[in-house]
C-alpha cells in the first residue's frame, strides 16, 4: 500500500512540476508563434502573445474567480442548499453556464448548472458532447425528480 502512495505522489509530482509549466508555456507561445506565422513578422508573434496569450488570461481568471464570492451573495436561490449560494443570470455567458451556482451547491454531482428554461450553460453542452463521444462516462445528468426534491417552492 505504501509503495502505490509513493507511485501516487511521484506521478503527482511530475504532473505538478513538468507538465503544468510545460503546458502552461504553450498556452503562452504558442498564440506568439502562430501571430508570427501568420504575419511572418515579430509584431505579429508580439500582438499574439499579447492579446491571444496574456489577455485571454487575464479575461479568463476576471472571470473565473468573481463567481464565488458574487454568487454567494447576489441572486435568486431557486434550489436548497446548505449556504447562501445563488445564481447570478449576468456572468452566466462569461462564465460558461458556472454562475448558476445554486444548483451546483445543492446538488453538487449534476453536470448540469442551468436547468431552468433560458438558463444558458455552455459548459454542461460540452460535457454532452464529450459523452457523445465516448470522451466520458457515467455523467449525472439532472432528472424532474432530483430537481423537485431539492427545489425552493414544492
Amino acid at each position: 500500500m505504501l509503495a502505490g502512495k509513493r507511485k501516487l505522489a511521484g506521478q503527482i509530482g511530475v504532473y505538478a512540476f513538468v507538465i503544468v509549466p510545460l503546458l502552461t508555456l504553450l498556452t503562452l507561445a504558442a498564440p506568439a508563434v502562430i501571430g508570427g506565422l501568420v504575419t511572418w513578422s515579430w509584431w505579429g508573434a508580439v500582438t499574439g502573445f499579447f492579446w491571444a496569450g496574456l489577455v485571454r488570461v487575464a479575461l479568463l481568471h476576471h472571470v473565473t474567480w468573481p463567481v464565488n464570492p458574487i454568487c454567494h451573495v447576489i441572486g435568486e436561490r431557486p434550489f436548497a442548499s446548505r449556504d447562501r449560494s445563488a445564481n447570478f443570470w449576468p456572468m452566466a455567458i462569461l462564465s460558461m453556464g458556472e454562475s448558476w451556482h445554486n444548483l451546483h451547491h445543492a446538488d453538487p454531482t449534476c453536470a448540469r448548472h442551468g436547468v431552468k428554461p433560458g438558463q444558458v450553460d455552455v459548459s454542461a453542452r460540452l460535457i454532452w458532447i464529450f459523452e457523445g463521444l465516448g470522451w466520458v462516462h457515467e455523467v449525472r445528468w439532472p432528472s424532474p425528480d432530483r430537481l423537485a426534491r431539492i427545489s425552493v417552492a414544492r
